[in-house]
């Protein structure tokens, strides 16, 4: 029987395992099955899963009291600026929602972080108008870079102000690649003819290696300039906003509640 306490953790691995299915599975089609349009038809079938995950956790994480009215009004609010602050139109093409979801995950958490990268790039997608077979899986690999941030977060919190900012800066530096390499497969399996492009039968090896010839002549040179930026932004703003967001978080820590058996037990 599954526990109060285990049913949000498992909404959390279903979510992570739904969006690396969806990335993944065209590799173990047959070339027939393939449609002309990456994901044109089962894109709304990932985002309806994911947003109904979405509910379901929250609703699970209010019923146990690990979340509360104002935290998600918090969730929402984050997510609101995150998606307007990807209207900024940063040098090399970078995008100001990507160090709010890393310093937000660093403060709240793991599983606030992944909704708040879920919840950011359904409102960024609305207020920008980019709403494609794309989307879904935006969502999954921001959602992705916020849980992870929140694990970072953990252990991080134990440095000291300037070594923390540092240390997510780096994570913010590196998931400027790893966001743009994650984006690329919601594509690439489909895309044939060309010397860099995947076909069904191709061993694993030579997949990397295509795939990897493919994200240095396409993605590199932009990921960089997004990398930078990130690390840029979580350095000038890292330590007033990582101060100020665990300070919501800590006052926001539901108050212990008392089970019949905690309470059998004393």
């Amino acid at each position: 029987m599954i526990t109060r306490h285990a049913r949000p953790l498992l909404v959390y691995v279903l979510m992570v395992v739904l969006g690396a299915a969806a990335f993944l599975y065209p590799f173990w089609l047959p070339a027939t099955a393939f449609s002309s349009q990456a994901h044109s038809g089962d894109a709304p079938l990932v985002a309806a899963l994911v947003g109904a995950l979405v509910i379901v956790a929250v609703a699970l994480e209010v019923r146990r009291g690990t979340m509360n009215g104002a935290t998600v009004a918090i969730l929402g609010m984050l997510s609101a600026c995150a998606g307007l602050l990807r209207l900024l139109d940063l040098p090399g093409g970078g995008s100001g929602i990507f160090f709010l979801i890393v310093l937000a995950g660093a403060a709240f958490g793991p599983r606030f972080g992944l909704l708040l990268g879920l919840c950011s790039m359904t409102v960024s997608a609305v207020i920008t108008g980019g709403i494609g077979p794309w989307l879904p899986f935006q969502m999954l690999a921001l959602a992705w870079m916020g849980g992870l941030a929140g694990l970072v977060g953990l252990w991080t919190a134990r440095l000291r102000p300037r070594a923390e900012v540092l240390a997510l800066a780096a994570y913010g530096w590196i998931w400027g690649f790893v966001y743009g390499a994650i984006m690329n497969l919601w594509f690439w399996p489909f895309a044939r003819g060309g010397a860099l492009d995947w076909h069904p039968g191709l061993g694993f090896t030579e997949t990397l290696h295509r795939y990897w010839s493919f994200y240095v002549a396409t993605s590199l040179g932009w990921d960089a300039a997004a990398a930078i930026t990130n690390a840029l932004l979580i350095l000038i703003t890292g330590a007033a906003l990582l101060r100020t967001l665990r300070r919501f978080a800590h006052r926001l820590e539901p108050a212990v509640v008392f089970e019949p058996a905690s309470l059998e037990s004393v």
